[in-house]
C-alpha cells in the first residue's frame, strides 16, 4: 500500500495499526551527530498520548518509544533510526458490533471499497493511534531545528465557537501546557474545558481551531512551483485524522480585503522585514524569514455515543450505538501532532536548502 512516508531527504515510514501488538516507523535521512534527547521525546508522546486528562479518550497507553537503529551512544549516526511503540490497552471486542457495520463519517465504507476488506477493530490503520509515530519523528525533528534556534509551537485557538480572538504574537504560548485544553488563555481555556464536558455528557463530540507558528526559519526555504512552503504545510497537516481546512496567514479573510490593505511592505529595521505579516512568513512559496503562522481545521470526533442510522455491509438500514473509548474533542491532543507534522517539513527543507547554492 502506497503513502505511508512522508518527506523527501528528512522522511519518515510508518507502519501499524490501531488493535494491532505494535506500531512503529523509520526515520531515513537524519544527520549524523545529533544529540537524541530521549527524555524530550517522550514528554512530547506524552503530550499525545490518551487518558491524559478527563477530556480526552480513556484509552490507556505509555507510548513509551524503543528505538531499534540509528542511534549510538546518544546520537544519530547517520543511518535509518527503526522504532517501535507498544499499543498495550486495546480492547477489540468494543468493536465486534461494527464487523458488518459502516459508522458513519468514519474509513469503514471506503477503506472496504478500495482494498476488499478492512480491520474493523478501532479503524485499524486509518486509526489515529498511527500518529503517534508522527510524534517520535517530529520530535527528532525538532532537535535537528533547535540547533537552528527554529521553533515550533501550536495552540488551541478554538473549540466550537469558542473562539480566541487573538494571534500567536499577543499571547504567551509558554501557558499553553498549563491548562488540559492546550489555550494559552486561562479564562478562555476553562470556558473550553465546560463545554467539552458538556458535550461529552451528551455523548457527542465537538471541532475547533489549533493556531501553529514557526519562528526563525532561515529565509529561502521552500521550491518553486509544486514543493512551496503552504502546498508541504497544507500536505502535512491533511495528512492528519480529522482535519477539514488549512489557512496560511490571514488566510480566507484575505478576500475582504483590497491589496492595498493586505500587502507586507518592506521595511529595513536591522535587516530586510515586513511591516506586517498577511503572508504568513511566505511569499511566492519560499520563506521571507518572518513568522510562519498557520490554522488549522478539525472536524467533531465521527464516533459519538449516541445512536446513528447508517446502513450495513449488506446495505440494510441498521441502527449504530457506538463503543470504544473517544475523544469528545481531539484538539487538545492533535497540538503536538501538528506541531510534529511542521517540524518535519521545515526539518525537510532545510535540508533541501543545503542543495540549492553551491
Amino acid at each position: 500500500m502506497a503513502g505511508n512516508s512522508f518527506g523527501t531527504l528528512f522522511k519518515l515510514s510508518t507502519f501499524g495499526e490501531s488493535h494491532g501488538t505494535t506500531i512503529g516507523g523509520i526515520i531515513d535521512g537524519c544527520p549524523a551527530g545529533l544529540k537524541i534527547d530521549l527524555g524530550f521525546i517522550q514528554t512530547e508522546l506524552d503530550r499525545r498520548k490518551p487518558g491524559q486528562s478527563h477530556i480526552s479518550s480513556a484509552r490507556k497507553e505509555s507510548d513509551s518509544v524503543a528505538f531499534l537503529s540509528g542511534i549510538f551512544e546518544g546520537l544519530t549516526t547517520g543511518t535509518p533510526i527503526g522504532f517501535t511503540i507498544k499499543n498495550e490497552d486495546q480492547k477489540s471486542k468494543d468493536y465486534s458490533h461494527l464487523k458488518e457495520a459502516y459508522r458513519p463519517s468514519h474509513a469503514d465504507y471506503t477503506w472496504e471499497k478500495k482494498f476488499g476488506l478492512r480491520d474493523y477493530r478501532g479503524g485499524g490503520r486509518s486509526s489515529a493511534r498511527e500518529t503517534a509515530c508522527r510524534i517520535v519523528a517530529g520530535a527528532i525533528a525538532k532537535l535537528l531545528l533547535k540547533q537552528q534556534g527554529v521553533s515550533v509551537e501550536a495552540f488551541v485557538k478554538q473549540v466550537g465557537s469558542i473562539k480566541l480572538d487573538k494571534n500567536f504574537d499577543a499571547l504567551d504560548l509558554s501557558l499553553t501546557e498549563s491548562t488540559i485544553v492546550r489555550c494559552p488563555d486561562a479564562a478562555l481555556a476553562a470556558e473550553m474545558i465546560t463545554y467539552i464536558e458538556d458535550i461529552k455528557k451528551q455523548g457527542d463530540s465537538v471541532g475547533g481551531i489549533i493556531q501553529c507558528v514557526i519562528k526563525n526559519a532561515p529565509i529561502g526555504l521552500g521550491e518553486p512551483v509544486f514543493d512551496k512552503v503552504p502546498a508541504l504545510l497544507a500536505q502535512a497537516m491533511l495528512s492528519i485524522n480529522a482535519v477539514k481546512g488549512f489557512e496560511l496567514g490571514s488566510g480566507f479573510g484575505s478576500v475582504h480585503f483590497k491589496g492595498s490593505e493586505l500587502n507586507d511592505v518592506f521595511v529595513n529595521e536591522n535587516g530586510i522585514k515586513t511591516k506586517t505579516n498577511n503572508s504568513g512568513g511566505v511569499q511566492g512559496g519560499i520563506t521571507n524569514g518572518m513568522p510562519i503562522y498557520f490554522n488549522v481545521a478539525f472536524k467533531p470526533v465521527a464516533t459519538i455515543m449516541q445512536s446513528q442510522q447508517t446502513l450495513n455491509t449488506k446495505g440494510e438500514e441498521i441502527t449504530l450505538q457506538a463503543g470504544g473509548r473517544h475523544d469528545p474533542c481531539v484538539l487538545p491532543r492533535a497540538v503536538p501532532i501538528v506541531e510534529s507534522m511542521a517540524a518535519l517539513v521545515m526539518a525537510d527543507l532545510m535540508m533541501l536548502a543545503r542543495c540549492n547554492r553551491i
